[in-house]
């Protein structure tokens, strides 16, 4: 199974009784947490789409109302392979029907790149300014991606581009290569990364990823991804399309962040 998370850049795991019994524990917490006025920032695309960041009220090691330490097939995938890492506060991703919808702020070609291209990004590689011009802020590890509603295949999945992170990597790579250390906090590198992004949607396959709760998937940090639209005939229960992400960061840094395993 590890030689195929780090040949295609992403795995998916079945269900487990273990990871279930968490999403029971979890599934409440994330309920609250979108109908909080304090998170009322994270409701966005028209009322489609609930953002969610730092919205679960988890623990270090993803304890939350009550339940025990996040664990099961992914984690222990995780602990054995990629090294077990601190968690953050989870992101609970609410996709409801109608999705995508411009966000706010958000200019006509940014939300023709949001529908067309299921808003393809690399995580922590976050835009800045009127230009969007991108720098690796958040060095994260991995990204664990855990459905806590029942919905639809065709409900927004998550979507990514197969094998990408190896040629993102290199991208990355190289562009850091070409300037001294005490640059690479704050290098500019979008110019590489959108090139390397269209050659990407040219010629790694296009694949979107299902799942229900119990189930889990894991994907490299460097491989391309977004979110599909909502189907016209998608179905999902009263909470829409939610899905818990933790994406906790290298505490090594950016120099961590840049090799390819």
């Amino acid at each position: 199974m590890v030689e195929g998370y780090l040949q295609k850049g992403w795995v998916k795991f079945p269900l487990d009784p273990v990871l279930a019994r968490w999403v029971r524990h979890a599934l409440p917490v994330a309920r609250a947490a979108v109908s909080d006025p304090k998170h009322s920032e994270w409701h966005d695309c028209e009322g489609t789409w609930f953002i969610g960041v730092d919205a679960m009220e988890n623990d270090g090691e993803g304890r939350v109302n009550g339940s025990p330490p996040l664990a099961g097939q992914a984690v222990e995938f995780i602990n054995r392979h990629l090294g077990a890492q601190v968690l953050h506060k989870g992101q609970i991703s609410v996709i409801y029907p109608g999705y995508p919808q411009p966000r706010r702020g958000e200019g006509e070609a940014a939300f023709r790149y949001r529908a067309r291209r299921d808003a393809a990004h690399v995580d922590g590689l976050r835009p800045s300014g009127p230009e969007r011009r991108r720098r690796v802020e958040e060095p994260h590890a991995w990204i664990l991606g855990i459905p806590l509603s029942e919905a639809s295949p065709d409900a927004a999945p998550l979507v990514l581009w197969e094998g990408s992170h190896h040629r993102l990597g290199r991208a990355f790579a190289d562009a850091f290569s070409a300037h001294p250390a005490e640059a690479h906090a704050t290098l500019d590198i979008t110019d590489a990364y959108q090139a390397t992004r269209r050659e990407v949607f040219e010629s790694c396959p296009r694949i979107e990823l299902h799942g229900c709760p119990g189930e889990a998937y894991l994907l490299h940090r460097h491989l391309l991804h977004g979110v599909a639209p909502w189907a016209a005939n998608a179905t999902a229960d009263r909470d829409g399309r939610m899905i818990a992400y933790f994406r906790p960061e290298f505490p090594e840094g950016l120099a961590r962040w840049l090799q390819s395993d």
